[in-house]
């Protein structure tokens, strides 16, 4: 912390979550990734042994770069929306919490989305809001009903063009995690799914497989992904100017000025004009822009919360 000394006292605990965050979150994707590994070799040696079949020639021959992975943002990079819109979605439905709450917590985030920026009465109300619906529920029982909410809200909502980017970097022989503000539990089911190898995600504090309604850190957002990205690089062996990043966010840019090869998919105006004085690569999937430039984490579409949402705006312009 030494080297944090020039820092006000307030900017040097913002700092030190951030670093908190992304240690935590790496050493969460590395335990997971290992789980995730041996599932693999478990389907593949059983799929083996029931359905033998001849070896099939290379289509083209592949030199793995065991320096080099690639970093994919998740909301609105691989997924169309947020994903704990949906989780949230689906935590509503089985009666997780209240209306009320539904629309406390989509009046954060939209506020986040629309204005491009953290605002911290905001971010700290989502925050609280998220981690109090949680509270002194099991691990477990969150991660078997975040399979469901997956089956059932985001199994149709993954990019074709971005997933066809990360099986690249997958056929190239290279690790690909994803890196996220959802709840790490949330991001490596999306992982598993998808085959990637792992997640980067924000960390709840648990005791005893328990939910405490704290986090390791804070969320894994802007800088912390950045600092979750080199841990997780240092942890592998990686050389950063051999990996590729990709995400739709400014806020992702510390996360892209990290890597040798950054990318923006589906970026919003800042980054599009920073990604295009800088001349890294673009690529755009959406179909409505106007529609996927503000970003509103599938609101159009998500019922309840889409009520949700529009009731908070509705009250705040009330009260203003």
């Amino acid at each position: 912390m030494a080297a944090l000394g020039w820092l006000t006292p307030r900017r040097r605990s913002a700092t030190a979550r951030s670093v908190l965050a992304g240690e935590a979150a790496a050493e969460a994707a590395r335990k997971s990734s290992l789980q995730l590994e041996r599932e693999r070799e478990e389907e593949a040696a059983a799929t083996a042994a029931a359905e033998p079949t001849a070896p099939a020639e290379p289509e083209f021959p592949v030199v793995g770069d065991v320096q080099a992975a690639a970093f994919f943002d998740l909301d609105n990079t691989v997924m169309q929306g947020a994903a704990i819109f949906h989780f949230g979605r689906g935590l509503y439905k089985r009666k997780f919490f209240q209306r009320r709450e539904l629309a406390r917590f989509a009046w954060a985030q939209a506020w986040f989305r629309i204005a491009g920026v953290e605002d911290p009465e905001h971010m700290q109300d989502a925050r609280d809001s998220a981690l109090s619906i949680v509270k002194g529920h099991r691990v477990s029982e969150l991660m078997s009903i975040g399979e469901e909410i997956y089956d059932e809200y985001m199994a149709d909502r993954i990019w074709p063009g971005t997933r066809g980017l990360a099986q690249a970097h997958l056929d190239a022989g290279q690790k690909v995690w994803l890196v996220t503000a959802a709840p790490v539990e949330t991001a490596t089911i999306i992982a598993r799914r998808l085959g990637l190898t792992g997640a980067l995600g924000t960390v709840a504090e648990s005791v005893d497989g328990v939910y405490t309604g704290k986090l390791v850190g804070e969320p894994l957002h802007g800088p912390a992904k950045a600092e979750a990205v080199r841990a997780l690089a240092a942890a592998e062996g990686l050389d950063l100017s051999r990996c590729a990043a990709y995400s739709d966010s400014h806020n992702d840019i510390p996360m892209l000025s990290l890597v040798g090869h950054p990318y923006a998919i589906n970026p919003d105006t800042k980054l599009r004009k920073y990604a295009k004085a800088r001349e890294w690569r673009l690529r755009d999937y959406r179909t409505g822009r106007k529609a996927a430039k503000v970003g509103i984490p599938a609101a159009a579409g998500l019922g309840a919360l889409a009520g949700g949402t529009a009731a908070a705006v509705a009250l705040h312009r009330r009260r203003h």
